[in-house]
């Protein structure tokens, strides 16, 4: 492996932050008449102007992955393995402007920004054990004398990616790098408030990597302006997507009509279970970084902490006193915890959801304020288990406290949400623990640890209304590619008419 050439910091930044789109192996300006000012949450600072693509633009995005996937399919292993080890160097040996830019584009603190590079970086590397499934052949038995049943795995065609805002350098390497590695090509839209993070350091590392024109197509636009062709354009075999159970919904349903794959990574409600054994103090360092880490706003991020009445007043009291210290404010001062909301209209959504509680009657044991697009910990306690804003996915500092009798009634609770993404219960009896984690109706489950956890070597999904299909390694394998059955019959065969 080489080294990947010296770009000044300067220079890198400024490439990233021109804001074009990458159709066929070219940076082309949107030809919408619309332009979006990519903005700093904290202090709305603009980073970048991007003139934003047209519907056409995605037309042709994907008429030239089709033509690029072609021959992207008879790539071989030694092939896509030097363009993602190429990638790799480029996003490590860039690493911490990347950080930066995580930072400045997200409101992310930079803790959050290093997670976020590292988590990505696990995925790329991981990809390298998985680069040779595509093109195995399989001989299974069966049939009429002389049958000889071979079973291909080919890759699936094209692939339509969908990225949102909270974490998109690892969201979108997720979806996108199991694609090119089995050899598929992708046109990719991530949110456009992170389109830069999200998109366009993906096409400048696919470029240095040397991958072929129109295997990775960005689009940098949005839904008022392409609409739903990402969704309904015909060339896409599946849709990848990460986002809110509405749009999920909407995704699932457009796709069912037109016979196209899913993988939907959707909303959560995740449960922090803290069980009348738990170590109190080792459940509140877990549960303060599950509930705040990037201010809330992860999918598997604790929404509820369900806490036996033996250990509740301890937990409250310890867990409150915790949160109040936590540093909120510039996300770019290291000491920082808890930086902005992604926007004002996602932090006029989280003050409507302290008013809920109230009007709920939760008692505020902790009451945060507003500080810009900074919106420093609310804890509410009392909270009923079936009340609104207990089955609402909050995307915010704000954190529900729920009372629970008995452990067996704090496990029942926990599976009493349309939802079933992550989940973890604290307990000192590991084996009891367990039982409860396999009858939990979640994707995930984690034993005396908070509920944001993820690997690229585990089935990470959903049940219920938080998405279908599994990513990570070898489970995605089976979500990006699609089975043969090509018999060949050796012998004369004999038929019955």
């Amino acid at each position: 492996m080489q080294q990947s050439e010296t770009i000044t910091k300067n220079a890198f930044t400024g490439e990233l932050v021109r804001g074009n789109s990458y159709i066929n192996g070219r940076w082309v300006e949107g030809k919408s008449d619309r332009t979006y000012k990519n903005v700093n949450p904290y202090d709305n600072s603009v980073i970048a102007e991007i003139k934003l693509a047209s519907k056409k633009q995605v037309e042709e995005a994907f008429q030239s992955a089709a033509e690029a996937q072609k021959k992207w399919a008879k790539s071989s292993v030694e092939e896509r393995k030097q363009v993602i080890e190429k990638a790799i160097h480029y996003l490590t040996d860039h690493r911490e402007d990347i950080v930066q830019l995580i930072s400045r584009e997200t409101g992310g603190t930079l803790l959050k920004a290093n997670v976020e590079h590292h988590l990505a970086m696990e995925v790329l590397e991981e990809a390298l054990n998985y680069v040779d499934e595509v093109g195995n052949v399989q001989e299974v038995p069966g049939g009429p004398d002389g049958k000889i049943n071979k079973i291909y795995r080919l890759p699936l065609g094209v692939i339509s990616t969908i990225s949102p805002f909270n974490f998109p350098v690892n969201l979108s390497m997720r979806a996108i790098i199991p694609a090119i590695a089995l050899g598929n090509a992708v046109v990719h839209k991530p949110d456009i408030q992170v389109g830069l993070v999200g998109g366009v350091l993906f096409a400048k590392a696919f470029e240095y990597a040397g991958l072929p024109a129109g295997v990775f197509n960005l689009i940098l636009s949005d839904i008022d302006e392409i609409g739903d062709e990402m969704l309904t354009n015909p060339i896409p075999r599946l849709i990848s997507f990460t986002g809110s159970t509405a749009v999920g919904r909407h995704i699932g349903s457009i796709a069912g009509r037109n016979l196209k794959r899913v993988a939907l990574e959707l909303g959560g409600n995740s449960p922090f279970v803290v069980l009348a054994d738990a170590d109190v103090d080792q459940a509140v360092n877990a549960a303060i970084f599950g509930k705040f880490i990037h201010q809330g706003q992860i999918c598997m991020i604790i929404n509820r902490i369900i806490v036996h009445k033996d250990k509740h007043d301890e937990f409250v009291e310890k867990f409150t006193a915790r949160a109040k210290e936590l540093s909120c404010g510039n996300p770019q001062d290291p000491k920082t915890v808890i930086g902005p909301l992604i926007n004002a209209r996602q932090l006029e959504k989280a003050v409507g959801f302290v008013e809920l509680a109230k009007k709920e009657g939760a008692t505020m044991v902790l009451e945060g304020k507003r500080e810009g697009n900074v919106l420093t910990p609310y804890v509410f306690t009392e909270v009923k288990n079936t009340s609104e804003i207990a089955q609402t996915e909050l995307f915010a500092p704000i954190a529900l406290i729920i009372k629970a009798e008995t452990d067996e009634e704090a496990v029942e609770m926990a599976g009493e949400t349309a939802h079933g993404l992550s989940s973890s219960i604290f307990t000192s009896d590991l084996k009891k623990g367990e039982q409860y984690a396999v009858a939990l109706d979640t994707g995930m489950t984690h034993i005396n640890d908070q509920t944001v956890n993820d690997a690229p070597n585990i089935p990470f999904g959903g049940t219920k209304a938080s998405g279908l299909g599994r990513f990570g390694n070898p489970w995605v394998v089976d979500e990006y590619t699609t089975l043969k059955w090509v018999s060949v019959q050796t012998k004369e065969r004999a038929f019955p008419f």
